[in-house]
């Protein structure tokens, strides 16, 4: 029995050791477990990685810990750059570029035309060094419209920079046009655009196409999404609500984009200077149709070649007085034949005759249309003027209509067509005189309504001479763009645009190349300086043969003048130059000299201290040295 309750009180004691034992354990390990936990925790807080959420680790009744503190990232993100290359501070060869990373835009392409110093250069084009130096960046080349602009130098653009042309139906076929004449148009992609539809560029860029309303239909805005925000470039445009086309602009399209927010706006500036509104297209329309009533006298109209609108309404006031319309210009006729095959100018059947028919015609039957506007020397109109056209002699039984306005700069040029013109007997018509034109661009009010329309944060007036750009940049202040956020820039300079700011930066290569007939760029300022010097003041040539081994005279100096005097009326002084340049000579071989280059600068130095001390002018001296061996 003793036994048996020994056991009892063994086997009872057991068990209860056990629990004991677990009990310590358990909560020996909850308290590692606890202070695990913690560790961790404050291990975890200390991190530099703030974005670690804090889930699996718990504490009793408490919320799990969140920790969800953003911060920036290193890098600095890319800013589009905006590079104007041609079209400020200047008229004409308007270029913008536009950059993100690794992926270029070009808008438009154009030419201007040489200023009165540039003797013999044909047109000026813009430098575009830069994008050659990253063309394999570029994407496109997209075209607001067809005027020149705009266009006039893209087959040099091409030839440079092989990429796909994007732009308008009319403004491709005129570009056409001069691809075939530089014998591009087999290796150049032309894609013609629909307004409003999309497009997407590279990785960063989406282009929309807006029309608008300007002197040449087809003319467009153009709406770029980047990375940093919406661009828009408004191209060439004004507020036409009667338009002669029927294609109204998009002022909706432009308001949608307001709407949703435009970083950067480019706008036209050339008529920022203007109040009020610009005069729609169709009111000279009814002038004309005026100035043809009861006119007995044959009428020549010239205009800019590229404004099809106008031409449409000179073919209609022809074909409503039963005139017969000739057409003068190689640039009027390119344009006259693309906007006929691509549906822009309808022409009564029979209204256009060849310029060979015109003198089986009545005065009264006939209205030629030409080029010469603007007074360019070779166009239509100036050699009528002179009288050296070969098909056409003004006469006093003609009225000549100047359907176009004054570029800057043409004025004198026009002056003295006008004044020919009116020697010859011709009775002349210009804007002064009857409203027989209206310009293509936006005046005070229609600019104002671009801006409220858009109200962009960045503001950049485009296309002008610095005074435009200036008002223009003060008229987008009073409709409420901040000062600081409008950029009056210049050709070469770069707009940085960021997500929150944007600032000018540094500047990149630009400036004009001059095309002199088939020669780009080989005309610089050292050719202009001395074309300049032989228009001013003529060249004197002073030919000498020398001993080849003694430097001895053996015959001349001989002397030829071109543009310096009258040599039949100045043999006096024609033989003092030469006792001049022989007496340098003399010295020369005293003072045992032999070195030719010395011998010619000895000489011309000479002439010219002489002549400009007889005459007070300095021609330019071209001394000629021939070596002749004696010993033969």
């Amino acid at each position: 029995m003793i036994e048996e309750t020994n056991k009892s009180k063994s086997n009872s004691i057991k068990p209860t050791r056990a629990r004991r034992t677990t009990s310590k354990v358990g909560v020996k390990k909850e308290n590692t477990t606890k202070r695990l936990k913690e560790d961790t925790k404050e291990k975890l807080r200390k991190s530099k990685n703030d974005n670690i959420e804090i889930e699996n680790v718990k504490e009793e009744k408490k919320a799990p810990v969140k920790r969800e503190k953003k911060t920036e990232s290193i890098f600095a993100k890319s800013k589009l750059k905006v590079i104007p290359l041609g079209g400020l501070n200047e008229i004409g060869k308007n270029l913008t570029v536009l950059e993100y990373e690794n992926e270029i835009i070009v808008v438009d392409c154009g030419l201007a035309f040489p200023e009165d110093e540039m003797l013999g250069v044909d047109i000026v084009i813009p430098d575009i060094s830069y994008l050659e130096k990253n063309k394999d960046k570029v994407k496109a080349l997209l075209i607001t419209h067809g005027h020149e602009d705009h266009i006039g130098a893209v087959p040099y653009f091409l030839k440079k920079i092989n990429c796909p042309v994007y732009g308008s139906k009319l403004s491709l076929g005129l570009i056409n046009v001069k691809l075939q004449e530089h014998n591009l148009e087999n290796s150049t992609k032309l894609v013609t655009i629909e307004p409003r539809k999309v497009l997407k560029f590279g990785k960063y860029f989406k282009v929309e196409f807006i029309r608008v309303t300007h002197s040449i239909a087809d003319s467009m805005a153009i709406a770029i999404t980047t990375p940093v925000g919406t661009v828009l470039h408004t191209g060439d445009f004004k507020v036409d609500y009667t338009p002669i086309d029927g294609g109204y602009m998009d002022l909706q399209r432009i308001a949608e984009l307001g709407q949703q927010g435009v970083t950067l706006l480019l706008s036209d500036s050339t008529n920022v200077l203007r109040p009020g509104h610009t005069m729609s297209e169709k009111s000279v329309g009814k002038e004309l149709e005026r100035l043809f009533t009861n006119c007995n006298k044959r009428i020549i109209v010239a205009t800019f070649a590229s404004n099809v609108h106008r031409m449409q309404q000179i073919v209609n006031a022809a074909a409503r007085f039963k005139r017969k319309v000739a057409v003068l210009g190689r640039s009027m006729v390119n344009v006259l034949g693309v906007s006929k095959e691509l549906g822009y100018l309808d022409c009564p059947e029979d209204t256009i005759i060849d310029i060979d028919k015109i003198n089986m015609y009545n005065p009264e039957q006939l209205v030629i249309l030409c080029t010469g506007s603007q007074g360019e020397p070779m166009a239509a109109l100036s050699r009528m003027s002179m009288g050296e056209h070969k098909k056409v002699q003004v006469t006093p039984d003609d009225m000549i209509i100047f359907s176009s306005s004054a570029i800057p700069g043409n004025e004198k040029s026009i002056g003295r067509v006008v004044d020919e013109l009116e020697k010859l007997g011709a009775e002349v018509i210009n804007n002064q005189i009857a409203d027989v034109h209206v310009s293509g661009h936006a005046c005070q009010e229609e600019l104002k309504l671009m801006l409220s329309l858009v109200r962009p944060k960045y503001f950049m007036p485009a296309h002008g001479e610095y005074r435009f750009l200036k008002a223009h940049a003060q008229l987008a202040v009073e409709t409420g763009v901040d000062k600081e956020n409008v950029f009056i820039m210049e050709n070469g300079r770069i707009l940085e645009i960021g997500e929150k700011s944007a600032k000018m930066g540094q500047q990149v290569t630009s400036g004009i190349v001059l095309v002199d007939g088939l020669g780009v760029g080989d005309v610089g300022n050292i050719v202009l300086r001395d074309r300049q010097l032989l228009s001013e003041n003529g060249m004197i040539i002073v030919v000498v043969s020398l001993d080849r081994k003694t430097a001895r005279v053996v015959s001349g100096p001989d002397i030829v003048t071109r543009g310096f005097v009258y040599v039949r009326e100045n043999e006096p002084l024609i033989e003092e130059i030469k006792d001049v340049a022989r007496h340098e000579l003399e010295k020369c071989e005293d003072q045992g000299i032999r070195d030719w280059a010395t011998i010619k600068t000895r000489v011309r130095e000479a002439m010219m201290k002489y002549i400009f001390t007889k005459t007070k002018r300095q021609p330019m001296i071209l001394p000629i040295l021939m070596d002749v061996d004696m010993d033969i």
